[in-house]
């Protein structure tokens, strides 16, 4: 966008600008973590901007609930810290829970590890007229499995493919896919850490190998640019938002889920009943 555009910024330009063409190389260290001022540096706009838009996205969402025809999977990714339990919160404030999930990915089960790494995330992918969102996702067997060495190279280095393979299953199958990647500074998650160690009431939050993947953070931003290079397609983008800022994150974040429904071109259904005469007695 243009220095001299006025704010609001039309939202629709976010999915442009954000997000990371097929076959583009990654490398993370150089995405902006802080936001350009040309999309909005007022954090008062930005708030109000985000209440008009979350209204938009409550009515679309109950347009893809009734109408049982599409469906969509928002993914959220980003090192520990980066702010997707925020972005949940904030993003799909008021949408209507009878159509949305949210699933969080901790480490796999007995159960799941008896199965593909990729078995626990099909169950989970949504329904007709359902709206989920993974908060982590099929990208930690990918980027943590990587850093940490849980798996062997010749392991990791396959499932890039099996992920293209089944993200394409599921477009054409007509769920519609976006990837958010929640892109923050080290000393932005230096600073979050630190502030649940601060706060008693983030303590839940907080766990011992924090510090040690923090130390990892350049690795593990080497990994998912690697892996956003490798993933970012037509049919399943990924999108790198400035995390640095939360208000600002939840702004484009929001931005790029309505005009994705807007896409969808949704309507309500017609009645099934002829309602022309229907009087409450």
């Amino acid at each position: 966008m243009s220095a001299k555009s006025s704010y609001p910024p039309n939202t629709t330009c976010y999915m442009k600008v954000f997000r990371v063409k097929s076959g583009s190389k990654v490398k993370l260290a150089d995405f902006d973590t802080y936001g350009e001022k040309e999309m909005g540096d007022s954090k008062i706009h930005g708030i109000a901007e985000l209440e008009v838009i979350r209204e938009d996205i409550q009515r679309l969402q109950r347009m893809l609930y009734a109408g049982r025809e599409h469906r969509l999977l928002v993914v959220l990714q980003g090192v520990d810290g980066s702010g997707k339990d925020g972005t949940v919160r904030n993003v799909f404030q008021g949408v209507d829970p009878h159509g949305l999930r949210v699933v969080s990915f901790k480490g796999p089960t007995a159960l799941e590890l008896d199965h593909d790494y990729l078995w626990r995330i099909h169950r989970a992918v949504p329904a007709r007229g359902e709206m989920v969102v993974f908060n982590r996702s099929h990208y930690e067997d990918l980027v943590t499995v990587r850093v940490k060495g849980l798996a062997s190279k010749s392991v990791w280095e396959r499932r890039p493919g099996h992920i293209l393979n089944f993200e394409q299953m599921l477009a054409d199958e007509g769920c519609t896919i976006l990837k958010l990647f929640l892109h923050i500074s080290r000393e932005e998650q230096r600073r979050r850490l630190q502030s649940r160690l601060e706060d008693p009431e983030k303590h839940w939050k907080f766990h011992p190998d924090d510090i040690t993947d923090s130390k990892r953070y350049p690795e593990f931003l080497d990994a998912y640019g690697d892996a956003i290079a490798a993933t970012s397609t037509d049919a399943a983008p990924w999108y790198v938002i400035p995390g640095d800022r939360k208000w600002y994150r939840n702004l484009v974040a929001a931005g790029i889920l309505r005009e994705a429904l807007r896409k969808l071109e949704l309507k309500f259904p017609p009645p099934a009943w002829d309602l022309t005469n229907v009087a409450i007695p």
